[in-house]
């Protein structure tokens, strides 16, 4: 057997331990309400897409200053590429590529949200990692498959949508977090939350380094989230929210190939306003965002005595408007119509590092390109049963130079028991070609069309009366027109005719064993027809979490198997396991110290190809809230 099946099958024995003892569930739990997969709180039990939620609790449980460690563990099929102990950087060498079911962000196929809002850049469209961090969240909603109906281009294979925090009682809570560990790593974060009345606010901050393991590639960050909120009346509120990063990083090259001076300097940032209404019966929003980038590349070079003579730059922006509004027609049923438009616009430019100017720039439009791109969809769901729940949706969505996308998306979903239900779904999602891969280099290609792909899925979900929960789900997906640079006429160019044919399946379970124990496990299989880098073909997580008075402690063991880190001819492939561990002990009750270890095994692995990851590495600090 496959190492990767050991954790699968435990959690299924759990499964089979469990309906043996209790045939006959009298009782059921309280749900978890998502706003990911239908833009209005649901219940997800009735939804026909697969929702995992991440909340707060375990995101910052192990004290990490990103929400992806986390995310990667929790959500079975979900990997994201590393190379370092902190930091992930853009451009040459960079990680940070989030890839599901063989689907990457790094293509721009996976869309990242912010409270339903995309951040893909202009220019190149994929997500930046170091962007999402811990300080902001309040949870993480990971829809598995297309979500392109409610989100548009991007969201072909899955969106992350980051729920920002927000103050819900009366008072004041202060915390302090300051942590020091392996390769001079600091990590701090400070924040505040405030509720009075009908105003509420959240103002974080929050300061990262590290030297990481190898020479020149130091890490550091800096920024920031604001959140203000004002409870108009009882069906009626508004917020206004911002974010920023600012991050300096290097790359050391690979290591048979080092590099020099390949130095960043990254800014990304988003400003959001919403307007909100709940009734008994109906409920919407209005909100406008923007995002906007500042990006400072020196791409290094191989001898240090010949310095390049020039910068790359780039400012990425991205204006947009969304409402939509759900209301319940008549009994069982949620209708929901929603309005999107987009201005995404960038400017690519080199400058020469002795005198500023502006250089020539090889972009078909002068290093300036902007789109405009607007939507309108609806989305039917309706309870014909108790135990009976169909929906339908279909989204019109309009770019200004890649025409029209029509994207439908059925499902159904089947409670032959209170608390179980099985789903079966059927969606389309599609990605626009990015100002890049049109405009920018010699590949570019100004007649490229937008990559398309279909998905169809099958899960099942089982909760006990005990608190025992599981579920499984097995997808197939086939995606054609992807784009891919290929020689043509004997140069590079960017056409569609890449193919995805992907097959798979995941699985998760959960089980407290006691007050002070609990337990949880998923694993995920995937068949490529066509490999895909970052994309490994099995991965398990078991995670145990421990609580009794002043004691908190994690443990988690994590196996990759078949990780592709080259394919082709020089195809390469990594499997490893990854235990972490963190722990916390209350000195007072305003004072915690805490620990973590990361691969605590010591393994030898590499996630991107030529950037040996660090050996077990050590973090400690302390936590101050009032």
């Amino acid at each position: 057997m496959k190492t990767h099946s050991i954790i699968l099958l435990g959690a299924l024995l759990l499964v089979s331990n469990a309906t043996n003892a209790q045939h006959l569930e009298k009782t059921d739990t309280l749900q978890e309400v998502v706003v990911t997969g239908t833009r209005n709180a649901v219940d997800v039990r009735h939804l026909p897409m697969t929702v995992t939620v991440v909340d707060r609790d375990k995101l910052t449980k192990d004290f990490q200053p990103s929400v992806l460690p986390t995310v990667m563990q929790e959500v079975p099929g979900l990997f994201v590429t590393s190379r370092a102990m902190m930091g992930y950087g853009v451009s040459g060498g960079a990680a940070g590529g989030i890839n599901m079911r063989g689907i990457t962000g790094g293509s721009g196929q996976l869309l990242v949200l912010i409270d339903g809002h995309p951040q893909y850049q202009g220019i190149y469209g994929h997500p930046i990692a170091d962007s999402y961090q811990t300080l902001m969240a309040d949870r993480v909603e990971v829809l598995r498959g297309p979500a392109s109906v409610l989100y548009g281009s991007n969201a072909m294979g899955g969106v992350l949508n980051i729920v920002t925090r927000s103050m819900h009682q009366d008072g004041v809570r202060t915390t302090l977090n300051v942590g020091a560990g392996s390769y001079g790593t600091v990590q701090t974060e400070l924040s505040n939350q405030l509720r009075s009345g009908k105003f509420s606010s959240t103002v974080a901050a929050q300061y990262n380094r590290t030297d990481n393991h190898r020479p020149r590639m130091g890490f550091e960050q800096y920024g920031g989230y604001l959140k203000l909120g004002y409870d108009l009346n009882d069906n009626w509120n508004a917020y206004v929210d911002a974010n920023i990063t600012r991050f300096n990083t290097s790359y050391p090259g690979t290591t048979d190939k080092p590099l020099f001076e390949a130095d960043q300097w990254i800014t990304r940032g988003m400003v959001s306003a919403a307007l909100e209404n709940h009734y008994n019966n109906t409920s919407g929003a209005l909100s406008v965002y923007s995002n906007f980038g500042r990006h400072k590349i020196d791409d290094g070079t191989a001898d240090p005595a010949k310095p390049t003579a020039r910068f790359f730059r780039s400012k990425d922006a991205l204006t947009g408007i969304s409402i939509y509004q759900s209301a319940q027609l008549f009994s069982g049923n949620r209708l929901t119509v929603g309005l999107d438009y987009m201005h995404i616009y960038g400017n690519a430019y080199y400058t020469s590092k002795q005198t500023g100017e502006v250089l020539e720039t090889p972009n078909k439009q002068s290093g300036k390109s902007y789109r405009n791109e607007i939507a309108g969809y609806v989305d039917f769901r309706q309870d014909f049963t108790t135990w009976l729940t169909v929906d339908a949706g279909m989204r019109i969505d309009h770019h200004s130079i890649s025409g029209t996308e029509w994207v439908p998306q059925a499902g159904v979903v089947v409670r032959p028991i209170a608390t179980g239900e099985i789903k079966a779904m059927v969606s389309k999602g599609f990605r626009n070609p990015t100002m890049r891969e049109m405009y920018l280099y010699p590949p570019s290609n100004t007649d490229l069309k937008p990559e398309r792909m279909w998905n169809y899925e099958l899960s099942w979900n089982h909760r006990m009366s005990d608190g025992f929960k599981y579920g499984m789900n097995v997808f197939y997906l086939k995606g054609d027109n992807m784009i891919q640079t290929q020689q043509v006429d004997g140069k590079p160019r960017n056409v569609n005719t890449g193919e995805i044919e992907n097959w798979g399946i995941e699985a998760e379970a959960s089980y407290p064993l006691g007050s002070y124990l609990s337990v949880r496990a998923n694993s995920a299989y995937l068949h490529m027809k066509n490999k895909i880098v970052a994309a490994p073909e099995s991965m398990g997580y078991l995670g145990v979490d421990f609580h009794n008075g002043k004691w908190r402690a994690s443990l988690g063991l994590q196996r990759i198997e078949n990780l592709y880190t080259a394919v082709g001819d020089a195809e390469q492939k990594e499997d490893f396991w990854l235990l972490n561990a963190s722990v916390s002990y209350a000195l007072t009750n305003n004072i915690s110290l805490w620990a973590r270890g990361e691969n605590l095994l010591a393994q030898k692995y590499e996630i991107n190809l030529g950037y040996p990851m660090p050996r077990a590495t050590f973090m400690a600090g302390v936590q101050a809230s009032f």
